[in-house]
């Protein structure tokens, strides 16, 4: 290999390193924003805050712990309950409107684990293809 050749696949490697470092601190900042907002840490909620791909979130290690342990410990705060006395119609109302955002929550959340499990399957699909084209076989 040509010492110019070399150069150019290192300096390709440097820019794309230095890049990947980037969305990482980006993705910190939109972590650390999302919990100082009170506000849920879900894989798309750091996407759209950082302006990265899922598909980056999901497969940095380091980033998919640092989510996957936001989501697990750190809820976000309950909706208040209005102050209106004892009235029995305000606490189902409520109570109504914490089941309807925990619903959307779990659809948000089922969605995006289709989503990795569909990227997974794809992965896994390439890597056997792959496996094929240079002759290993399972059997």
């Amino acid at each position: 290999m040509s010492d110019n050749r070399q150069q150019r696949i290192d300096t390709l490697k440097e820019a794309a390193r230095r890049k990947s470092e980037e969305k990482v601190k980006a993705a910190e900042a939109a972590i650390r924003r999302l919990v100082k907002r009170g506000e849920q840490v879900t894989f798309q909620a750091v996407q759209r805050e950082a302006g990265v791909s899922q598909n980056f979130l999901y497969t940095n290690a380091e980033l998919r712990a640092r989510i996957e342990h936001q989501r697990r410990t750190h809820r976000p705060s309950p909706r208040p309950v209005p102050a209106q006395g004892d009235s029995g119609n305000n606490i189902v109302m409520a109570l109504t409107s914490e089941v309807a955002r925990l619903k959307k929550q779990h659809r948000t959340e089922v969605a995006e684990l289709r989503k990795a499990l569909e990227q997974a399957h794809g992965e896994n699909l390439a890597l056997r293809r792959e496996l094929e084209r240079r002759g290993w076989s399972p059997h």
